[in-house]
C-alpha cells in the first residue's frame, strides 16, 4: 500500500512540474489568383483534372502529402481585398460591407475588431505576428495587430511594369514578384522568433501568380520548351508557379532546420480563383475550357472558377496525405486557428466562420460548425459582362442569384462540378429554401445592395453616401 501511495505522489509531482505544451506556430502562405487546379497536386485524388497538366509544384505536393487537402475550399470572395479581409476577421465580405477592390473601408474598425494576430495574442500574449508580401487591404498591417510587415502593399509593389499594354506579355526579373525577397524576410522573421522563444503567426502573401507575367528568364525558357498542357499552356505562369513553389520549399526546409516542425502548422491557400483566360492565349472559351477547367468561369465571378481554390494544411498529428470533402472557406481560418490554440474557443455572434479542427484530428469529412450551416458569397455590382449576383452553398447544393433579374440557378456540385446543369426547375423546393436563406442572411447583416448605377466607387465615397443596403 505504501508503494502505491508513493507511486501516486511521484506521478503527481511529475505532472505538476510538467511544462504546459507550447503555443503552436502558424505559417499561412497565400498565393494570388492561383486556380483550384493551379498546382501539380490533385485537389480530388480520383480526378486528373483537379491538378495542372503543365505546372510543376513538387514542394506543394510534399506539403499535401504531409497533411490534409480540402477538395472543396473556397475564398470568401472572387477578388483579392474582400477575401483577404474575410480571412483576417472571419466574416464574409457581405457582413464586412467590403465587396470589391478599391472601395471605401472607413466603416471597418481595423484597430478594434478581432483579427488573427489579436486572437492569438489574447490566448498567449507572447505571440508575435508578421506579414510579408502583398497586404491588399486598406489600412496599415499594424492596425490588424501585426508586429512586423512590409507595410500596406498592393500589386504595384510586386516588381511589375503595371501597364495595360504589357501585363499579359512575358517579363523577366531575377526576383519575380518579389518571391525570393518575401521568402527571405519571412525566414528572418522565423529565425528571430525562434531565437527569442516566441510563438509566432507568419503570413507569407505572394504577389504571384497575379498579372503581370513576370518570371526568371531561365525558368521561362524551360517551360517554353516543355510540351504544353491541354488547359494550361502559358510558360510565364508556369515559371512563376515554379518559383512560388520554390518559396514554399524554402519555408518548409527552414521549419525543419529550426526544429519546430512538431509545433508548427503550415496552411497553403489562394486568395481567389484564377483568371478564366489570358489575353492572347491560344485557348477559347466556347466550350468552357479556360484556365480553371473543369470549373466554370474564373476570377471576379461566383461560379466555381472564381472562388474554389487550393487549400492544404500540414501540422502536428494531421494525418499524412488525407483529404477532406467538407466545404470550407477563408472565413474559417481565424476560428480554426483560435480552436487550435484554445480548447475554450466559442463562436461570437458576428463570426461567419467555424473551426475545422475536428476535420483535422477526428473525422475528416465532419461538418464545420458555424453560426449558419452554409457559405455566403456576395457581388452586388456589375463586373465585365457579369450581372450582379450572390451565391449560397449548403452541403452539395449551390444557388446563384442574379440580383438585377432575380434569375436563380441551382447546381448539385457533387454531380456537376462544371455548373452546367441548372436544376432549379426540377428542385423548386430546394431552390426556394436556399433563396430564402440567402435573402435572410443578406438582410440580417445589412449587406450592400445592388442598385442601378452603383458600383461602390470611387473610394472617397462612403457607404453612407451610396445608401443602398438590404
Amino acid at each position: 500500500m505504501n508503494k502505491f501511495y508513493f507511486l501516486l505522489i511521484a506521478l503527481c509531482l511529475i505532472s505538476c512540474n510538467e511544462e504546459p505544451s507550447k503555443s503552436p506556430n502558424f505559417i499561412f502562405i497565400l498565393s494570388d489568383d492561383q486556380g483550384w487546379n493551379g498546382t501539380s497536386y490533385k485537389m480530388i485524388d480520383s480526378q486528373d483534372y483537379s491538378k495542372s497538366d503543365y505546372y510543376e509544384t513538387p514542394n506543394i505536393e510534399n506539403l499535401a502529402k504531409s497533411g490534409m487537402t480540402f477538395s472543396r475550399a473556397y475564398s470568401a470572395g472572387p477578388t483579392c481585398s474582400p477575401s483577404r479581409y474575410a480571412i483576417q476577421f472571419g466574416q464574409t465580405p457581405a457582413r464586412l460591407k467590403h465587396i470589391r477592390v478599391s472601395m471605401n473601408v472607413d466603416h471597418i474598425d481595423h484597430n478594434g475588431m478581432v483579427s488573427i494576430p489579436r486572437a492569438l495574442k489574447k490566448v498567449d500574449s507572447s505571440y508575435v505576428a508578421g506579414h510579408f508580401g502583398k497586404f491588399g487591404m486598406y489600412s496599415e498591417p499594424k492596425n490588424f495587430g501585426y508586429d512586423f510587415s512590409d507595410g500596406m502593399t498592393g500589386n504595384i509593389d510586386g516588381n511589375i511594369d503595371g501597364t495595360v499594354n504589357t501585363k499579359w506579355l512575358p517579363q523577366h526579373h531575377e526576383d519575380p514578384k518579389q518571391i525570393f525577397g518575401i521568402t527571405g524576410r519571412s525566414i528572418s522573421f522565423m529565425e528571430n522568433q525562434v531565437k527569442e522563444n516566441n510563438p509566432f503567426y507568419l503570413q507569407v502573401s505572394h504577389y504571384a501568380v497575379h498579372s503581370d507575367l513576370v518570371s526568371r528568364k531561365e525558368v521561362y525558357e524551360k517551360y517554353k520548351e516543355k510540351k504544353r498542357g491541354k488547359y494550361h499552356e502559358n510558360p510565364s505562369i508556369a515559371a512563376m508557379t515554379e518559383d512560388l513553389d520554390l518559396s514554399v520549399g524554402k519555408i518548409i526546409d527552414k521549419v525543419k532546420d529550426l526544429g519546430i516542425q512538431d509545433n508548427t502548422y503550415i496552411i497553403y491557400m489562394s486568395d481567389n480563383g484564377a483568371v478564366e483566360q489570358i489575353l492572347g492565349s491560344k485557348k477559347t472559351n466556347k466550350k468552357n475550357k479556360g484556365y480553371n477547367y473543369p470549373l466554370r468561369h474564373g476570377k471576379g465571378t461566383l461560379y466555381e472558377g472564381g472562388i474554389r481554390v487550393p487549400f492544404i494544411i500540414s501540422g502536428p498529428k494531421i494525418p499524412n496525405g488525407s483529404i477532406s470533402n467538407t466545404p470550407i472557406s477563408g472565413v474559417d481560418i481565424l476560428p480554426t486557428i483560435q480552436a487550435l490554440v484554445s480548447n475554450n474557443f466559442e463562436l461570437t455572434k458576428i463570426m461567419d466562420g467555424g473551426s475545422f479542427k475536428n476535420n483535422l484530428f477526428k473525422d475528416q469529412n465532419s461538418k464545420v460548425i458555424r453560426n449558419n450551416d452554409f457559405l455566403i458569397f456576395h457581388l452586388p455590382f456589375r463586373r465585365g459582362s457579369f450581372n450582379p449576383h450572390s451565391a449560397i452553398i449548403k452541403d452539395n447544393f449551390k444557388l446563384i442569384k442574379f440580383t438585377n433579374t432575380n434569375n436563380l440557378l441551382l447546381f448539385d456540385l457533387n454531380n456537376d462540378i462544371n455548373e452546367k446543369n441548372n436544376i432549379s426547375n426540377q428542385l423548386q423546393k430546394k431552390t426556394k429554401e436556399l433563396d430564402l436563406l440567402l435573402e435572410k442572411y443578406l438582410k440580417d447583416v445589412k449587406a450592400p445592395k445592388w442598385k442601378q448605377g452603383i458600383n461602390w466607387r470611387p473610394s472617397k465615397k462612403t457607404l453612407k453616401e451610396f445608401n443602398s443596403f438590404y
